[in-house]
């Protein structure tokens, strides 16, 4: 199989395009996505190719578009909505939450609701407390609601290609200061199934559960880890919604040790299901220390970059927190 470096926002863009190509009921919209081609230029040459009438900017009216999303996606359609911050959700929370995930199973079936919400997520480029929330512990909390936060490239076209052809409302979370980072991905076209783990270090002393940003901040714990004989392995869960279970059961199992690390506020944050699902396993009864979490303090983001740097995990922090298991 061929390979090709790209970036992550390219490896996003090549997946919609692909999509749009494939099935003529694809189409784009939100803010500023056309000539400025989104905020972080995710859309860039799509205009050129597809014209407005598929890549459509919308009002800074983020409830007005995504109930249009909603109505266009139980109308047979399949539209990708672009939030330009996962913090404006809250903005158009009726219609994610009330609307889009309990359509298909008010109706009987008899109405699917195929719409992705693609949005930038996370702190670490100076966007403060308004613009830099990690929020997927909130939107997993609802039923019907898909919840997909890809770490490389390669997962992330792989993702959101699947993402794209679900019949159900799918939220795929960007942390954006992964958007430059490049990555190998096949030349060949290829999807990658939601609601499976992948294992992106082996280990046999210590499991890292995590995902986004942070499966690149646990490797780098990782790698300094290994030169004091302490092997980690780092397990990426890709999706919170549909979860691995089996996947983070069966890595904790063989490695004795846990340590579950997000970008989102500890306190309330997904961590806390991941522990319960360990804890709640047979899983419990190997393992050799207490299950750990590793979070962002409880605290708005803060502008100053050095205080950003200390809201939220660190590799030094997750070295520190991977060897108090020991």
């Amino acid at each position: 199989m061929s390979m090709k470096e790209i970036t992550y926002a390219q490896a996003i863009n090549e997946a919609m395009s692909e999509e749009m190509r494939r099935d003529e009921n694809v189409f784009m919209m939100g803010d500023d996505i056309a000539e400025y081609c989104g905020a972080f230029g995710v859309s860039r040459g799509m205009l050129e190719e597809f014209g407005k009438e598929r890549i459509m900017n919308t009002p800074i009216a983020e409830q007005s578009y995504v109930g249009a999303g909603i109505g266009a996606a139980m109308a047979g359609m399949r539209p990708i909505v672009e939030l330009m911050f996962s913090d404006f959700i809250t903005v158009c929370f009726d219609e994610l939450v009330n609307e889009a995930p309990k359509m298909r199973f008010m109706f009987g079936g008899k109405v699917k609701v195929p719409m992705v919400m693609r949005t930038a997520a996370g702190a670490g480029t100076g966007a403060a407390a308004q613009h830099s929330q990690s929020l997927e512990a909130v939107l997993a909390h609802f039923p019907g609601l898909k919840v997909v936060i890809p770490s490389t490239p390669y997962d992330a076209k792989g993702l959101l290609k699947s993402a794209i052809r679900d019949d159900n409302p799918v939220m795929f979370l960007e942390q954006k200061t992964l958007y430059r980072k490049k990555g190998m991905i096949p030349e060949e076209e290829y999807t990658i199934p939601l609601g499976v783990a992948d294992i992106k270090r082996e280990g046999t002393d210590c499991t890292i559960v995590t995902y986004g940003r942070m499966v690149q901040f646990s490797l780098e714990a990782a790698e300094k880890l290994a030169a004091e004989n302490i092997n980690v392995e780092v397990l990426d869960i890709r999706t919170l919604l549909p979860l691995d279970t089996e996947a983070i059961v069966a890595s904790v199992k063989k490695t004795h040790r846990a340590l579950i690390v997000h970008e989102a506020v500890k306190f309330g944050g997904f961590g806390g299901e991941l522990a319960g699902q360990i804890a709640e396993s047979e899983t419990f009864y190997y393992l050799d220390a207490p299950i750990k979490r590793l979070g962002a303090l409880s605290c708005p983001i803060p502008f100053n970059p050095n205080l950003e740097r200390e809201t939220f995990p660190t590799p030094e922090k997750i070295y520190d927190a991977v060897k108090s298991l020991f």
